[in-house]
């Protein structure tokens, strides 16, 4: 897992028909607690309609100087890898964004990219912007959504551009994806991916990239005649991405961002459990033993690994948001927690 943090990655119109078209992105950017995503996402893209995208880049530049936002800020603009004209509205956004709001925002999201040859391109998109309007080289990052089949073919490649460039994460968008694809809704939702969630994963891990899942757009039930917020479902989703490695899941709504950001953060029995092991399996290597059975379990080098992903976890949400770990967990589990020292492989 790498040092960075996005439990949560909402996405939030940046303009929408109503008398005041900015609702949604100054409610992101007013939201505090568990409701305050790790990642907030201004959309310019698909959630902002195309009569209002000029707008909607107006609010994004207007209200990010006054926002009182703690978290990180990643504007998602217009791009795709097979019409020039997405492309060059994508250019254009990203040029205003880091001329006007380079200081407030730490990267950009990139969606609909093709193979290795497009990210290139939109690695040298925000580069270029980077340069014209004095910023230093890699100032701001950039995460890729992967939703179409000519990224996910080139998706080894495309996460090996981690090592050496801006890149920090990967994000899965499976509706543009499955209609890539050819797929069919069949009524009883959609797939799990699998295979492609433990890729991304993996290939985000590799390369000390971030992997985020992708969103959970069935939002309300009704039950008995009466709407219902779906949150049996959404946390359904995370929790499978979160027992996958992924380091976050996309949030479409306030309530899932709670939820997103609770379920990315172990519990404190959770917590307790491994921080426990951790320590006394640590005192049996101290005399000199390899592994030892603890709560009936065998555990050595290799199972201590995902303990230490949980300290490391804990450890990480509380350098960014400490009011959210000292809602959780007791101060003497905390104080435990923390002087624990990840080591180094």
């Amino acid at each position: 897992m790498t040092s960075r943090i996005c439990r949560t990655f909402q996405t939030a119109p940046a303009a929408v028909p109503r008398e005041e078209s900015a609702k949604y992105l100054r409610s992101g950017l007013e939201s505090e607690g568990f409701s305050a995503p790790d990642w907030l996402v201004p959309d310019l893209e698909d959630g902002t309609a195309p009569e209002l995208k000029a707008e909607a880049l107006e609010n994004v530049c207007r209200l990010l100087p006054e926002a009182p936002f703690s978290g990180e800020i990643w504007p998602r603009v217009q791009w795709s890898d097979t019409a020039a004209d997405r492309r060059e509205q994508g250019r254009d956004e990203i040029n205003t964004l880091v001329s006007e709001v380079g200081e407030y925002i730490d990267g950009i999201v990139i969606p609909k990219v093709g193979r290795l040859a497009d990210v290139e391109r939109a690695l040298e998109a925000v580069s270029s912007a980077e340069s014209a309007h004095g910023f230093g080289d890699g100032a701001l990052g950039v995460a890729l959504i992967v939703e179409t089949a000519r990224a996910r073919s080139d998706l080894r490649r495309i996460a090996a551009r981690g090592r050496d460039t801006r890149l920090e994460a990967l994000v899965f968008g499976p509706v543009d994806y499955a209609g890539e694809l050819g797929a069919r809704d069949m009524g009883d939702g959609r797939p799990r991916w699998d295979g492609l969630l433990e890729t991304l994963s993996n290939e985000a891990s590799a390369n000390g990239l971030l992997a985020i899942g992708g969103p959970f757009d069935e939002l309300f039930l009704e039950r008995a005649g009466v709407t219902v917020y779906n949150a049996e479902g959404y946390a359904e989703q995370v929790e499978h991405e979160a027992h996958l490695g992924l380091d976050g899941s996309w949030s479409l709504y306030p309530k899932q961002t709670i939820q997103a950001n609770r379920i990315h953060l172990p519990t404190s029995e959770e917590l307790e459990r491994d921080v426990s092991k951790t320590e006394r399996f640590n005192e049996a290597k101290a005399g000199g033993t390899g592994a030892v059975t603890l709560d009936g379990q065998m555990v050595d080098e290799a199972t201590l690994k995902t303990f230490r992903n949980t300290v490391e976890t804990v450890r990480v949400v509380h350098e960014r948001r400490p009011e959210q770990t000292g809602a959780v967990y007791e101060e003497t589990l905390l104080e435990r927690t923390l002087k624990l020292r990840r080591s180094v492989d």
